[in-house]
């Protein structure tokens, strides 16, 4: 049975996603369940514990985002769904996912991470939050300095278990869950099963089912993945080559080390190639801009630590070039999932020098295949796609739409200059607002009171009216400010 969103996904004869999470994914342009959302949205909504193993680019946010909206209680106050991510930029796009998701439901999440002030996380908490995503050493801050209230707890996620037993996180993990309801949903999702990944399951699932996107069901197969064999010293020569033939719109540049990185970016900026870098010693909210220009397309080519690169959830990025072997075999599925998503065609190529060998061989392994082998560009080949390549050089680059631009084109946010410190409530602006002649509860989004303010998302484009009209009414007997929200 095809699921086409646009008729509303029946999972099955007991289960229906709700008109609200539904009108989400249609703004949001679904078009139907992938194979990982089609096999996980129904064993996750029956509240079971579930193991997926399921590469890059599958679906698999929404796979479990679905599912939490669904579930969680939007009365209670306190953090019900916890979603565990190695990577800062992970985290940041999660909580993005769930919101636009969930935004007829006025789901509200936040994310903690590290190099982000404590102290604003630390007021975030304190609001209303059904889901709370973050990395597991800022969780643990926070669970450790009771500014995380775990009590509520009724859905782990932790999302990319791989990479977080590859960096090293599975302590904070275990202590994470330590501290949270034994009697909740766990659901794992991992793209490799190392053992690690594999005991952890074991410790803290229960009667978990199995689900796995095979090869056939997933990314690789539309990703034409090959090496070109190189010497240390031509990397750079050969790198500009396979850019010029290749000419994408969209490209991921891998790297190893930061120092790296930094180094190529310089080298592809003095021949004016359009590129940008994106590495952890970069500032949060630079790391942040660098993601969304790059998705926006404002700029072709990405010059990124594999680390860095996590979190870049691109739908047509054309070719991933890994300048650096991974020297982690799992690392390889998932830089080269960066491209050939969402079911379209995709090309990587990895320069591999002499000394390199013994990580190609640990990788093909791995993945149960033999990576082909293809040669350089030639110089005829470089000199007949030269004009091409120049042409599109120069070219302004054309912006690509944001996935939730048409969710949000019918939203207003509008600020009140009135919170906590004036006894305010979110009862109170939602029995106001809808005595306006026109409003409906359902036209009032997530409300978010601070101490001194509040936001207030209206919806279904009546923004304008509401704020027309709160500029002569009351709320709790009290006069407030009103103007569109700046953030």
């Amino acid at each position: 049975m095809e699921n086409r969103i646009s008729k509303g996904i029946q999972i099955n004869n007991e289960i229906q996603i709700s008109k609200e999470v539904q009108k989400a994914l249609d703004l949001l342009n679904y078009k139907k369940l992938t194979n990982v959302q089609e096999k996980v949205v129904p064993v996750a909504i029956a509240e079971k514990d579930v193991i997926v193993k399921a590469q890059t680019g599958s679906g698999k946010t929404a796979a479990y985002a679905i599912p939490l909206c669904e579930k969680v209680i939007w009365e209670e106050n306190k953090p019900q769904a916890l979603v565990l991510t190695p990577t800062r930029e992970l985290a940041a796009q999660v909580k993005e996912e769930i919101i636009n998701i969930g935004r007829f439901k006025r789901v509200k999440a936040a994310a903690v991470y590290g190099k982000q002030s404590y102290e604003r996380q630390k007021i975030e908490l304190k609001q209303k939050n059904h889901i709370v995503t973050g990395t597991p050493g800022r969780v643990l801050d926070h669970i450790e300095k009771n500014s995380l209230d775990t009590t509520n707890i009724r859905f782990l996620v932790i999302d990319e278990a791989d990479q977080m037993l590859n960096m090293g996180f599975i302590d904070q993990v275990e202590a994470i869950i330590a501290r949270i309801p034994a009697n909740r949903v766990t659901m794992l999702f991992s793209a490799t099963f190392p053992y690690g990944v594999e005991e952890l399951s074991k410790r803290h699932m229960s009667l978990p089912e199995y689900i796995e996107i095979n090869s056939t069901e997933a990314s690789r197969p539309n990703i034409n993945h090959a090496i070109i064999e190189v010497e240390a010293d031509e990397k750079t020569d050969v790198l500009k080559k396979v850019l010029i033939t290749e000419n994408p719109d969209s490209c991921i540049i891998f790297c190893q080390t930061q120092v790296e990185v930094d180094k190529l970016e310089k080298s592809l900026l003095r021949s004016q190639y359009p590129v940008e870098k994106l590495h952890g010693g970069m500032k949060q909210e630079d790391r942040f801009d660098v993601m969304d220009r790059f998705k926006e397309g404002a700029f072709r080519y990405l010059v990124a630590t594999g680390v860095a690169g996590r979190g870049i959830d691109v739908a047509d990025i054309d070719l991933v070039i890994n300048y650096d072997v991974p020297a982690e075999k799992e690392n390889y599925v998932h830089r080269i999932g960066r491209t050939g998503r969402a079911g379209k065609k995709g090309k990587a190529r990895t320069l591999v020098t002499p000394s390199e060998h013994g990580y190609i061989d640990d990788i093909e392994d791995f993945i149960g295949e033999q990576i082909t082998r293809v040669p350089r560009p030639g110089k005829e080949e470089v000199k007949k796609a030269m004009k091409a390549f120049q042409i599109k050089l120069k070219k302004k680059p054309q912006l690509k739409e944001n996935k939730a631009k048409k969710l949000n084109q019918d939203i207003m946010k509008l600020y009140f200059n009135g919170g906590k410190k004036k006894k305010l409530r979110a009862v109170d602006f939602v029995g106001t607002l809808s005595s306006i002649n026109g409003i409906q509860s359902d036209d009032i989004g997530i409300i978010t009171i601070q101490e001194r303010e509040t936001y207030v998302e209206v919806l279904n484009g009546k923004g304008p009216l509401v704020l027309e009209e709160m500029k002569h009414r009351t709320i709790k007997g009290k006069q407030l400010k009103v103007h569109p929200a700046k953030k």
